[in-house]
């Protein structure tokens, strides 16, 4: 099996985080080809990516770009139908819930390549989430499951889902124990200088539709973030950034605005902050891991095992919730790790193991 042809599909940044560990995991057993779509093009959110985790360099760059939802979706599935024919893989393999793993496993199932969707069986019971459309397609045309919680298994098994599913854990985790040594020795000294002193600031990120795209919404989230005990330090995402130069918002004393971090720098900035708040899944589970409170700008999270340990607050986009949970933070500020609830850092491992004894039964 050692020649056989894995495609992955990858697009936005939270993918390519993932993508680190299991590429090299993969590359172990198969030959991988490695499709970048091209949902997210900008310098700062996708090349930089691969440049320092030591990412392949992707044997395809779709440049779909930005888009509606149903025009990305569409010229990702007809780009990737072209590439699937012409590269005739024996399974196709999508991570997480945007658009891209969407379109990869519809081009993968509508030519008869069996998918295995990495994170498999995430839930935010939210149907006005793109993100949760997406999950829940993908989890039903794909031959393998992979999820990273019990939760996710009984997700499954609710919607009748049994066969080809297994906890292997969460490749996020091994991301995260693999880089955050990897952050200390690679992020620049001049860089890690200009960080903020430990324990001295809140950390926030927003980039959801829903939250940016609404102006009042906006307005009160950052509003929230002005009235914080301590300064927040908040990296824009582009999204971000052209939306709130239509409120006005420039940043004030009690709220920092920078360009995006790199991973290395963001998991340095998550560790050593007060709290996180963000409308980010990922964040949340990365603060998680790291031991760091979180406070989610939604009203519902897929990290469900987040909110129940009492590390993560959902508080949608009031301000007046918003500051309330971080004072609540503040009034307790035991931090609460993850332990081994997203496995112990070999997801990516157990993945590629499964992979190739789902295609050896099949031969």
């Amino acid at each position: 099996m050692s020649r056989s042809i894995i495609v992955t599909v990858v697009g936005a940044r939270p993918q390519f985080v993932k993508a680190a560990p299991l590429c090299r995991a993969l590359r172990r057993r198969f030959r991988e080809v490695l499709v970048h779509t091209g949902q997210h093009y900008d310098a700062e959110m996708s090349a930089a990516f691969f440049d320092e985790l030591a990412i392949p360099e992707p044997d395809y760059n779709l440049g779909i770009g930005s888009g509606s939802h149903g025009r990305m979706t569409g010229r990702m599935l007809e780009a990737l139908e072209g590439v699937l024919r012409q590269v005739e893989p024996v399974m196709v393999v999508v991570l997480g819930d945007t658009n891209s793993t969407l379109a990869g496993a519809l081009a993968a199932a509508k030519l008869g390549i069996p998918v295995a969707h990495v994170e498999a069986g995430l839930r935010s019971f939210d149907a006005r989430m793109p993100e949760e459309i997406n999950r829940r397609l993908t989890d039903h045309v794909s031959a393998l499951l992979l999820c990273p919680t019990p939760t996710a298994v009984a997700n499954l098994k609710a919607e009748g889902i049994t066969r080809g599913v297994h906890r292997v854990g969460d490749v996020m985790m091994d991301a995260v124990l693999q880089n955050l040594e990897r952050a200390r020795r690679r992020v620049p000294g001049a860089s890690r200088r200009a960080l903020p002193e430990p324990r001295s600031y809140y950390l926030a990120t927003l980039h959801r539709q829903e939250n940016v795209d609404d102006a009042d919404r906006l307005r009160s989230i950052m509003g929230a973030l002005s009235e914080l005990p301590h300064p927040t330090l908040m990296p824009l995402h582009p999204r971000t950034r052209k939306r709130l130069r239509g409120t006005g918002f420039h940043g004030r004393d009690a709220v920092t605005l920078r360009s995006p971090a790199s991973y290395l720098e963001m998991l340095l900035l998550v560790r050593g902050a007060r709290a996180v708040l963000t409308d980010s899944g990922g964040l949340q589970k990365e603060a998680f891991i790291l031991g760091t409170p979180c406070v989610t700008l939604r009203e519902t999270t897929e990290w469900v095992e987040t909110v129940e340990a009492g590390a993560n607050r959902l508080v949608g986009a009031d301000a007046r919730r918003i500051v309330r949970a971080v004072r609540a933070v503040e009034r307790r500020p035991k931090r609460v790790r993850s332990g081994r609830l997203y496995g112990d850092g070999h997801a990516a491992e157990r993945i590629a193991g499964l992979i190739d004894r789902f295609l050896r039964a099949r031969r």
